[in-house]
């Protein structure tokens, strides 16, 4: 805007370093074609005028030096002659003031079309028009929604006041997607969200995950924090959806990742995303997270992973330390217990032992398969000495 505009309020020239300072930020428009053509025919217009300006001065020096000259000028004919170039030049001046007029006039349309283009809508208005054009476009902004600003142009034109522009704005497409959880609120039962609520609570989502250092694009724009606010979950809740997805990615060894991917089927690469999932209850998750630490302590020490009995080891209430010290029990126990049990025809299996070893899940009568072999081991073996504790193996021989 160095070369300044035409007011379209006044018809009066605005110097480019007045108008720069009335610029709205984040302008929206035509595209750049329709710049580059609304640009094209102001230049030209703008042109003419600086021809016509031109040409004046030129035209206003003649016709000055023409009148020294008639004050020096004797004889009749000759001041005659003099004064018909005079008149010529002040025809000319009188002629190419009134095309100069006329391109200015001509200008202001043209420099109107370079502000729609370009959606420096606030040049095109005045007054509280232009007040309440400001206003919401600085407003809108804030919402992501600049591209209302010819929407907001309109309606300032026609003179509505800005509380009335902003209840129009919301009947539009553009308004409704970018609060597009309301209308689901709406479906569900729950109460709207107010523009300013709506955005404090996406901010507040956005502040979780940056603390979090999940990295950039992940769980951080208005359509990820839509299924959020659509469902009303708590900024609380998802900081616990953040915390388990952190402690079990960037901060989990790798045996507990590899136990959520045997488990759940989690991916390493997706267990954010999985523990950020709308569709799974946090409490579930919560539970899951658990069972796959369990699930680890069973892999360090080469055991397989049954879900149900490390889902039942959590509801249970059991700690991490005693499911380490359970399946350490039960990783020194398993090949001695299944050997006697194949010397009486039977089976024992690990999920059998952990029922026992690790969640203590026996029956009324506080028998197991386990003490029944290592009974009947002890009997086998009562009359020769020592032969007992080496046949029940580690944690037997006392039981």
């Amino acid at each position: 805007m160095a070369d300044g505009y035409i007011d379209p309020a006044t018809g009066q020239y605005v110097p480019g370093s007045f108008a720069d300072q009335l610029d709205l930020p984040g302008p929206t428009g035509g595209s750049q074609a329709d710049i580059d053509a609304a640009n094209a025919a102001l230049k030209k217009e703008q042109g003419k005028g600086r021809a016509d300006s031109l040409n004046i001065a030129t035209a206003t020096k003649k016709r000055q030096a023409l009148l020294k000259q008639l004050n020096s000028t004797k004889g009749v004919a000759a001041q005659a002659k003099i004064r018909a170039q005079i008149q010529f030049q002040e025809k000319y001046i009188a002629a190419q003031t009134k095309a100069r007029q006329a391109s200015i006039t001509a200008q202001v349309p043209l420099q109107n079309k370079v502000y729609e283009a370009t959606g420096q809508y606030d040049k095109l208005l005045t007054g509280a028009n232009r007040d309440a054009y400001a206003a919401l476009k600085s407003l809108f902004n804030g919402y992501g929604l600049g591209s209302l600003a010819p929407k907001i142009y309109e309606y300032a034109k026609q003179g509505y006041g800005a509380d009335t522009i902003s209840l129009l704005l919301q009947d539009t497409p553009e308004y409704k997607e970018r609060f597009a959880a309301n209308q689901d609120r709406i479906k569900k039962g729950l109460p709207v969200l107010s523009p300013a609520e709506y955005l404090a609570t996406e901010q507040s989502y956005r502040q979780i995950m940056q603390d979090a250092g999940l990295p950039k694009g992940f769980y951080d724009n208005v359509a990820d924090f839509r299924q959020f606010i659509s469902n009303d979950t708590s900024p609380t809740e998802i900081k616990g959806r953040v915390d388990l997805a952190v402690g079990n990615t960037t901060q989990a060894p790798a045996w507990v990742t590899n136990a959520l991917q045997q488990m759940y089927g989690v991916d390493k690469s997706y267990i954010t995303a999985y523990f950020l999932d709308q569709s799974k209850a946090l409490p579930l998750l919560q539970k899951q997270a658990q069972a796959a630490q369990f699930g680890a302590e069973a892999l360090k020490r080469g055991l397989t992973l049954d879900k149900g009995d490390l889902e039942d080891f959590v509801t249970a209430g059991l700690n991490l330390g005693a499911v380490s010290s359970g399946f350490q029990a039960v990783a020194e126990a398993l090949p001695n217990i299944q050997a006697i049990a194949a010397r009486y025809g039977e089976t024992i299996d690990q999920h059998e032992l952990e029922q026992d070893l690790v969640g203590g899940f026996t029956s009324s009568t506080g028998d197991t398969k386990r003490k029944r072999l290592a009974s009947q081991e002890r009997a086998l073996f009562s009359g020769t000495g020592g032969a007992s504790s080496q046949g029940l193996g580690p944690g037997y021989a006392a039981t």
